[in-house]
């Protein structure tokens, strides 16, 4: 028997004809952003395996639902102030607290030389390196 493929506009054709529930079997497959639509509509997606689209990578950062902060978050500082940080501390420091920070929060599931790249070249464009 043929699969039946699900496109992210598939998935909005389908929400807007009110259908909130979809019955995943091995005929059926959704593409990741498909998936990914699906879940922010609120569609149901009823399947007997793990809740992961098939073939496709883990990704927590993605998959997993966010949940509200209980406490208020911080004002972001400003640019004048991670400026005096960043003459107080030095711009290595700035860039490894950074990178520790993303490390922390992501673990091993981004490269390292891209990760400095990304920091550097924010900074740069903040104008804080």
């Amino acid at each position: 028997m043929p699969k039946t493929f699900y496109t992210e506009k598939d998935i909005d054709e389908l929400f807007k004809q009110g259908i909130r529930s979809l019955k995943m079997t091995d005929r059926v497959a959704l593409t990741d952003l498909a998936y990914e639509r699906a879940n922010r509509l609120g569609i149901q997606l009823e399947q007997d395996k793990a809740d992961n689209p098939p073939a496709a990578p883990v990704r927590p950062y993605l998959s997993q639902p966010s949940t509200p902060r209980e406490s208020t978050p911080a004002p972001s500082p400003s640019t004048a102030q991670l400026r005096s940080v960043q003459t107080i501390s030095g711009r290595d420091d700035l860039q490894t607290r950074i990178r520790d920070a993303v490390t922390a929060r992501l673990g091993n599931q981004i490269d390292p030389a891209l990760l400095d790249s990304i920091i550097q070249r924010v900074l740069k464009t903040t104008g804080l390196k």
